[in-house]
C-alpha cells in the first residue's frame, strides 16, 4: 500500500524524523493561506502516488503568495505524466505546500527488505536528488549499505558509519545518525516494505531534513495498522484492483490483451512468462488463492472481463487445496453471467480434474481445453492473434 508524501512525512514526524513545515491543500485558496505562514516563500508539490513529479512539472518554487496561488490553480486538476504513471498519467487532486529549505547538500537514504539476507538493509548515497537506479548504474561505488541484524536492530555505530561514508559534515554526524535511527524505527514499527528519503538535505543552519519522503507498507500487515489503512487514497488506485480487493483477490493490471486467472503466485508468474514466450502479452496478474469458492472464482472471471483490453482469457489451475470442479463451476457460471464473447482456454490439473473437465465439456460453452501450460499458452496466443 502506498501513501502520499505529506502523509509519509506526518508518520515520520511522529518518530522524530525532521521534515519541513508544511500542510496539504485541496484548492488554490487553501494553498495561499498556508503559504502566508511562510511569507509566500514556499514549494508547491503535486501529491500523486508516483515519482518523477519534478521533471513533469509537479514541483514549483514560489517567492510570493500570489505565485503559490497561481501554481496551485495550474496544478490542481492537471494530469501529471511521469515515468512511473505510464502514458495515462494521474490527476492531481491535492498539493503539499511547504516552507523553502536553505539547502547546502543533498543525499539519499533508503530502507528496504533484502530478500537474499532476510534482513532490513539501510542504503545511503551522497548522490541525493537522483534516481537510485541511475546512481547504481553509473556510480555504484557511491552506494553504501548496512545490513541490520533483526535480533538487535540498527545500531548507532552503523548509522554513524553510513553518515561518514556519504560525507555528512562532521559536526552533523550524530544528528544524521539519529535521523537514520528514527527512520529505521518507523520502518519496523509500521511494517514498511520501503522507506525512501530522496533527497535528505543538510541545510545551511545545520539541520538534517527529509525534503521528500516515500513510504510503502506490507499489505499483509495492514490489519495491525488501522491508522495507516485510514490513509489509503483509492483515487490513486486502479478501479479494477479495488474491486478485486473486495473479494480478497490478488490482481494487478498490466498492459497486454490476454487475461489470466491462476491459483498461486508462482504459477501465475510462470503462466505470464509462458504467454510471452509464445509472443503474447498478459493483461493482468490474478491469483485466486489456494482455497477459493465458486463465488470468488466468478468474481475473478467477471473482473478480468471488465477490462476492455482483454481479447482472450487463459485459466490455468493446478488443483491441490483448490479443486478443479470448483474452478470449472465458477468459470461456467461467470461465462454465462457476463456473456462470453472472447476466446477462453482452460488448463486444469490436480484434484478432481476429470470432474472439472466434464463440467466444462458439458457446459455447451466454446471453451478450448489444454493438457499443459505450454499448449494452453500457445493456443491462447494463436486465438488472440
Amino acid at each position: 500500500m502506498n501513501i502520499h508524501e505529506y502523509q509519509a512525512k506526518a508518520v515520520l514526524r511522529a518518530y522524530g524524523v525532521a521534515v519541513p513545515e508544511g500542510e496539504v491543500a485541496f484548492s488554490a485558496q487553501e494553498a495561499s493561506v498556508v503559504a502566508e505562514r511562510f511569507g509566500g516563500k514556499a514549494v508547491v508539490k503535486a501529491q500523486i502516488h508516483a515519482g518523477g513529479r519534478g521533471k513533469a512539472g509537479g514541483v514549483k518554487l514560489a517567492k510570493s503568495v500570489e505565485e503559490v496561488k497561481a501554481y496551485a490553480a495550474e496544478m490542481l486538476g492537471m494530469t501529471l505524466v511521469t515515468h512511473q504513471t505510464g502514458p495515462e498519467g494521474k490527476v492531481v487532486k491535492r498539493l503539499l505546500i511547504e516552507a523553502l529549505s536553505d539547502i547546502q547538500k543533498e543525499y539519499y537514504i533508503g530502507v528496504v527488505v533484502d530478500r537474499q539476507t532476510g534482513s532490513v538493509v539501510l542504503m545511503a548515497s551522497e548522490e541525493g536528488g537522483m534516481e537510485i537506479e541511475e546512481v547504481a548504474a553509473h556510480s555504484p561505488e557511491k552506494i553504501f549499505r548496512e545490513v541490520v541484524d533483526p535480533a538487535v536492530g540498527l545500531r548507532p555505530f552503523q548509522a554513524r558509519r553510513l553518515a561518514y561514508a556519504i560525507r555528512i559534515p562532521a559536526p552533523l554526524i550524530n544528528k544524521a545518525a539519529g535521523f537514520m535511527m528514527s527512520l529505521y524505527r518507523a520502518f519496523v514499527d509500521k511494517d514498511c516494505s520501503i522507506a525512501e528519503i530522496n533527497p535528505l538535505v543538510v541545510t545551511r543552519d545545520g539541520q538534517v531534513v527529509a525534503l521528500d519522503a516515500k513510504l510503502n507498507f506490507d499489505s499483509n500487515a495492514l490489519y495491525r495498522h488501522p491508522d495507516i489503512v485510514a490513509l489509503r487514497d483509492v483515487d490513486e488506485e486502479e478501479p479494477i484492483e479495488i474491486e478485486a480487493s473486495k473479494f480478497d483477490l490478488t490482481y494487478i493490471k498490466l498492459n497486454g490483451n490476454i487475461g489470466c486467472m491462476v491459483n498461486g503466485a508462482g504459477l501465475a508468474m510462470a503462466t505470464m512468462d509462458t504467454i510471452m514466450h509464445f509472443g503474447g502479452e498478459p493483461a493482468n496478474f490474478l491469483d485466486v488463492g489456494g482455497g477459493a469458492s465458486e463465488e470468488k472464482v466468478t468474481a475473478a472471471f467477471t473482473i478480468i472481463l471488465s477490462d476492455p483490453a482483454v481479447r482472450g482469457i487463459l485459466v490455468n489451475i493446478f488443483g491441490g487445496i483448490m479443486k478443479c470442479d470448483v474452478i470449472a463451476n465458477g468459470v461456467v457460471a461467470a461465462a454465462r453471467q457476463v456473456g462470453l464473447d472472447r476466446p477462453l482456454v482452460v488448463r486444469l490439473e490436480g484434484t478432481n480434474v476429470d470432474l472439472g473437465k466434464d463440467i466444462l465439456g458439458k457446459s455447451g460453452l466454446p471453451i478450448v481445453a489444454a493438457d499443459s501450460l505450454a499448449e494452453a499458452a500457445k493456443k491462447m496466443v494463436e486465438l488472440v492473434k
